[in-house]
């Protein structure tokens, strides 16, 4: 299967002389939903220093999300009979066979450091500027900087920079052992010149304090790991960077400044986070903005990726079977699959609940896709396991209808193979247990993440206008317990774990029952708890490091050695570049 992925094959070095010359050279027009509907240069290259988070970077599943999850046992993307061999790029994130070679770092790679080069410009340009906001646009654009360099530094240990003020300066490497304190320092010293949430015109789309400040809390609560990488454990009780107190107190500290701000809240309905129309959740900190039909690129990928083929939201539209959830993550979740957090059964409006269990006949057609007209099919969210039900579609190309015009409901079966039932199974069994192919009689396997709502506006399988989150409350609350775990405070972490657990209630179909609180509190306890609260949101790779669970083996995975917690440095990038050396071991 052709990946339908952007690689960028510019050379770094020229990539960042031509970034910072000129705005002129972006083609990112301002988006209105991110600064405003006013347009200046200063804005355009702001507008295009966001815009590089959702051009691939952190929404597409072949970036940021493949290399924080794929390399973890949480999710993967085997080749699937015919389809997902692409070289075998994808089998080894997995499999820890990637090298500098390898597609998926290098476009991730790329991508990173295209949004290094948009932050220099929108810098550069602001500065140059006398427009009312420049304080405000000028901490935001280094924000988005220090962002994109963290990001780099984090997966890959180096990132590049520039001094945006001197055309003629040379390229400085940075590294993660070092940087990381300077970052820290960085964006400490924006905050006064940020907006708070919603003020000045701003929402979750754009750099706020709130914002930087889950950001410090991030990268504080990962910062024994940037500076010792390969470390058999990590000294998270190190002082701070600045203040007083250690790494973990930080962590509780800009976590409180979110959690008794006021400007948010947890939602009761998890799922709503990951709905289409989730711009109006009361979590989200920080988010990447996605509208269909606009400037903005608007990816599919993270509910796409899952569904199976023979899986239609609409007549027109289709999953593609591609990643799953491992059996170590699935295996997690046993004796709490009644959290509200790991599965939740649609209702349509006329009361109908689509059960996906064999005694579904029919649901209603009157739920429409935008821009079609036609019928949507809803299916249910979170982690689907078993046998596949859904609409069959006719010959006409329409859905399969009852006569007073209800979708009728079917066994499913998969697309490419039509007599192998769409029963997806939590084991995986590979043939050879160290490759992560099947065959095409196996194509079934893996429990399939329905987490994000597949937005099939307008027909097309491949755009959204779900909101990606970056930062949510949920994701404050899961630091600030790891922090508190980690100073020996346990009983405050299991108060923030029972916290999450119990502000989410399950459907009407179960009383909306409330998540139920747990007892005790260990390390493998904790990082379940991260699983079921962040699965899917580019969080588990940095988790696995801290918690010492990255190296070992597990399903189509051998235990691998530390210098494997960062990816290498693109030969691409080398071959261009003598700035750069590669990272040990690569």
């Amino acid at each position: 299967m052709k990946s339908k992925f952007l690689n960028i094959n510019l050379p770094l070095l020229a990539i960042l002389s031509i970034g910072i010359l000129s705005c002129t050279n972006l083609e990112e027009q301002v988006i209105d939903e991110v600064l405003g509907s006013e347009t200046s240069a200063p804005e355009s290259a702001l507008a295009a220093a966001y815009g590089q988070l959702g051009d691939g970077t952190f929404v597409d599943h072949g970036n940021v999300f493949a290399l924080q999850e794929y390399s973890t046992d949480e999710a993967l993307l085997p080749t699937r009979g015919s389809d997902w061999g692409d070289g075998g790029k994808w089998r080894a994130m997995h499999e820890f066979t990637w090298d500098a070679n390898n597609d998926v770092v290098k476009t991730t790679w790329n991508n990173l450091t295209l949004g290094i080069t948009k932050s220099l410009t929108a810098i550069r340009s602001i500065e140059k500027s006398n427009v009312s906001e420049k304080a405000l646009f000028l901490a935001e654009a280094k924000a988005l900087l220090a962002f994109y360099t963290y990001n780099t530094l984090e997966m890959y240990g180096q990132a590049p920079y520039r001094d945006p003020a001197d055309l003629n300066a040379p390229i400085e490497i940075k590294k993660a052992d070092t940087s990381i304190d300077e970052l820290i320092t960085e964006v400490e010293s924006l905050i006064p010149n940020l907006a708070n949430f919603k003020a000045q015109n701003t929402h979750a789309g754009r750099f706020t304090k709130q914002a930087a400040y889950a950001f410090l809390a991030d990268m504080y609560l990962n910062r024994a790991v940037l500076k010792k990488r390969e470390a058999a454990s990590f000294d998270f009780l190190q002082p701070a960077v600045s203040g007083t107190g250690n790494d973990m107190d930080k962590v509780i500290e800009y976590s409180n400044l979110i959690i008794n701000s006021g400007f948010f809240s947890l939602e009761s309905n998890y799922f709503h986070n990951f709905d289409i129309n989730n711009g109006d959740s009361k979590e989200m900190i920080f988010s990447i903005v996605q509208k269909k039909n606009s400037n903005r690129n608007a990816d599919n990928d993270l509910a796409y990726m899952s569904m199976e083929r023979i899986q239609k939201p609409s007549p027109d539209n289709r999953g593609t079977n591609a990643n799953c959830i491992t059996p170590e993550f699935y295996n997690t979740w046993v004796g709490n699959f009644s959290d509200p957090r790991f599965h939740r059964t649609y209702q349509y409006a006329d009361g109908t609940w689509f059960r996906n269990d064999g005694t579904d006949v029919s649901v209603p057609s009157t739920s429409k896709v935008e821009g079609t007209g036609k019928p949507w099919f809803h299916f249910n969210r979170g982690l689907q396991v078993g046998q596949q039900y859904g609409p069959k579609i006719l010959a006409n190309g329409n859905f399969d209808m009852t006569a007073d015009e209800r979708i009728k409901v079917y066994k499913l079966y998969t697309e490419k193979n039509t007599t192998l039932a769409a029963d997806f199974t939590p084991e995986l069994n590979f043939d050879k247990p160290m490759e992560s192919v099947l065959t095409q009689s196996q194509i079934n396997k893996g429990v399939r993440n329905f987490k994000f709502e597949f937005d099939p506006g307008y027909g097309n399988n491949g755009t959204s206008g779900m909101d990606v989150p970056l930062y949510r409350l949920g994701t404050i609350y899961m630091m600030r317990a790891e922090a508190y775990f980690r100073k020996s405070n346990v009983g405050a972490a299991l108060a923030d774990v029972n916290i999450l657990r119990t502000s989410r209630t399950r459907e009407a179909l179960y009383g909306n029952a409330p998540g139920v609180a747990i007892a005790e509190l260990t390390a493998t306890k904790l990082l379940n708890e991260s699983g079921y609260e962040l699965y899917w949101e580019m969080y588990r790779r940095k988790a696995l490091i801290r918690f010492g669970r990255f190296d070992i083996a597990g399903t189509a995975k051998p235990a691998s050695q530390p210098y494997r917690r960062i990816f290498p440095i693109p030969q691409a990038t080398l071959d261009a570049s003598k700035e750069f050396s590669q990272n040990p071991g690569y």
